[in-house]
């Protein structure tokens, strides 16, 4: 269960997706069998070497990904993860910290293959560099350049100000403002040059490009409660930051993570995308 556990934390945030993530470890579980007895008992630490197996599987699998995101229909974004009670088997549950919120998921898709996966394993996971060349199979040095320039990128986001109490507060008021239908309150919570960003996949309607302002976002807002007046809004941890989950009929159609500086919303991520939200239902 532990080493499972390891490896789904790695793989989900080298993917951004939990489902690649699973998929990925039953390979890599798949690649461990495979070996002769005699074989498994010459790896001192099977962990590390699961490790360094997922890790070269997801290196494979981000490179098509990049293709396949290019097909995409509208925005894609990280498949959101609920908080860690939610998982039915312990082995499957994200470690929620800072290097899982949606911002700085976000921010990972910038990054090359490679800048990822060498920042993740050693900024994240500690591994050393010169485990980090094995699976990506450059030499340390360059790997070391590779997670500096993923550094760069990561200053360019930082990490949430806000409290999670306080964020939690400002969430809170923006669903019941929502909830009321005060569109005066609702652009009072959002930053003058806010983004809201929403991923349908093609399977469900979803705007295809980013909403810019205020203003826009909250008519916006007011559009959709005008369009779904039973649907229901939760309070709930997307991705270890305060967010909101939309349900109809107790079913999850949209999960909303935000970014918040200050009093003020400056991004709202809504994941609209059915095969991204089967851990919310």
């Amino acid at each position: 269960m532990s080493e499972r556990r390891q490896l789904i934390n790695v793989a989900y945030r080298l993917l951004g997706s939990l489902a690649d993530a699973e998929d990925v470890v039953q390979e890599t579980y798949a690649r461990w069998y495979a070996l002769t007895p005699a074989q498994r008992d010459e790896i001192e630490s099977p962990v590390a070497w699961m490790t360094r197996v997922a890790s070269r599987i997801c290196l494979d699998v981000l490179g098509s990904a990049r293709v396949r995101r290019e097909r995409y229909v509208g925005e894609w974004l990280p498949e959101p993860v609920p908080d860690e009670g939610s998982a039915t088997d312990p082995a499957d549950r994200i470690t929620l910290d800072e290097s899982v919120n949606m911002a700085f998921m976000v921010v990972l898709e910038s990054m090359t293959s490679a800048e990822r996966v060498a920042f993740i394993l050693h900024d994240v996971f500690r591994y050393s560099f010169a485990e980090v060349a094995e699976v990506v199979g450059r030499t340390p040095a360059a790997c070391r350049q590779l997670a500096s320039s993923a550094r760069r990128r990561v200053r360019t986001s930082p990490a949430p100000a806000t409290p999670p109490t306080r964020a939690g507060a400002i969430v809170r008021d923006f669903k019941e403002a929502w909830q009321a239908g005060d569109i005066n309150a609702l652009v009072a919570l959002l930053d003058p040059d806010a983004k809201a960003v929403a991923d349908g996949g093609g399977l469900v309607e979803a705007t295809l490009h980013p909403i810019v302002g205020a203003e826009e976002i909250a008519r916006g807002l007011m559009t959709i409660l005008a369009r779904m007046r039973d649907m229901t809004m939760l309070l709930r941890t997307v991705n270890g930051r305060p967010g909101l989950v939309l349900q109809q009929d107790g079913v999850t159609g949209t999960v909303m993570a935000f970014d918040i500086d200050g009093d003020r919303i400056t991004r709202i991520w809504a994941i609209r995308n059915p095969e991204k939200l089967r851990p919310w239902t």
